[in-house]
């Protein structure tokens, strides 16, 4: 019976040991989960624009434009026209 007590705590040792070398070089999971992405490298900010009616500003890519070249949101406020 004491040998069985003995290569129980021979196994339990090694097993935190062998954890702790394991996690040595790994952040905490709750460091891995709250670590900001970082933007695709040569990614270029795109410009932005104000709504003329409603001011609200999107990607000027996404903007609808018209004949005056006033860019709006979306066409409803195109057909309403400028504040």
């Amino acid at each position: 019976m004491k040998y069985v007590l003995v290569l129980l705590v021979v196994l339990v040792v090694g097993w935190l040991a062998l954890g702790r070398h394991r996690r040595r070089g790994e952040p905490p999971e709750a460091a891995k989960r709250n670590t900001p992405s970082r933007p695709a490298p040569g990614a270029a900010p795109q410009a932005m624009v104000a709504c003329a009616h409603c001011g609200v500003h999107l990607p000027a890519a996404d903007a609808l434009v018209d004949p005056q070249a006033r860019r709006y949101c979306s066409e409803s406020h195109r057909s309403a026209g400028p504040r």
